[in-house]
């Protein structure tokens, strides 16, 4: 058993995955809430959540027992992609703690194995390169990937299977609350679906203006990223925020709000 981690600016996600062939199959996935500081002096209560929500003994033993609605299975191996390397220095420390050995961390002992075009390949998050990479293997290229997470990214992938680069603008929470921090008189609002394409009140005309705004403006992106790379390319929405707004989106082919994690178990298996 696979346990896959993947630390977002917002939410850390885990899954795990069988030793099967299929690597689209996730039968277990939660996620923790991240507060600024990666982990704070809450890390520890967060920590234990996870252990819960798994059932991981606590004791140290070579090897951890999980029982998640498949009996009893245990996590032979771990892998983890990150966007923010001080949660990733304290979570490594803790797996180390929990499971006795290093867990693989991309960009650090394991690498995605795709081609990488931008001009300076390094400043490529590895979540961006995760999806490039699993969406080739579940979907073909040429190939656009649009992650609704913290911030939005596009990213293109050629015919070739090579990741060009792409796109990257504020996600929809961050925009909402930009709204009410530089303005006097907007509220602090909760992102939600809107009710309505023309609010009928300062809430929901928020809403609204977020959500069907990132909507057309990432259907208008991703068709001309199309132009570039391929009218046949497929364009596949992930992300956090996917189930929010995929509703409103009118250019999405697919929705693999897993995506990311299903792509970390593919980078494990081959490695």
């Amino acid at each position: 058993m696979l346990l896959a981690i993947d630390i977002g600016n917002t939410n850390i996600s885990f899954g795990v995955f069988p030793a099967t062939k299929s690597s689209a199959c996730l039968p277990s996935a939660c996620r923790l809430a991240r507060d600024r500081q990666g982990f704070s002096n809450n890390y520890g209560k967060k920590g234990n959540s996870l252990i819960k929500r798994f059932d991981i003994p606590t004791k140290k033993y070579s090897l951890k027992k999980v029982r998640k609605n498949l009996g009893s299975i245990y996590i032979d191996d771990v892998i983890v992609c990150s966007v923010v390397p001080a949660a990733t220095k304290i979570l490594a420390k803790d797996l180390k703690r929990l499971f006795h050995y290093r867990p693989y961390i991309l960009g650090r002992n394991i690498k995605v194995p795709i081609k990488n075009l931008y001009r300076q390949p390094e400043q490529v998050g590895q979540d961006r390169l995760v999806n490039a990479y699993a969406g080739v293997k579940f979907y073909g290229a040429p190939l656009i990937i649009v992650d609704f997470g913290t911030a939005v990214t596009l990213d293109a992938v050629s015919r070739n299977k090579e990741y060009l680069g792409g796109m990257i603008l504020p996600g929809l929470g961050i925009s909402l609350d930009v709204l009410t921090l530089r303005t006097a008189l907007l509220p602090k609002v909760k992102l939600n679906p809107p009710k309505e394409l023309i609010g009928r009140d300062t809430k929901n005309s928020m809403l609204s203006g977020i959500v069907h705004g990132f909507a057309g403006l990432t259907d208008d992106l991703a068709l001309k990223i199309k132009e570039k790379i391929g009218r046949n390319a497929k364009i596949i929405g992930t992300g956090g925020n996917i189930n929010l707004i995929a509703r409103f989106c009118k250019r999405l082919d697919r929705i693999d709000k897993d995506l990311t994690l299903k792509g970390l178990n593919l980078i494990y298996s081959n490695r």
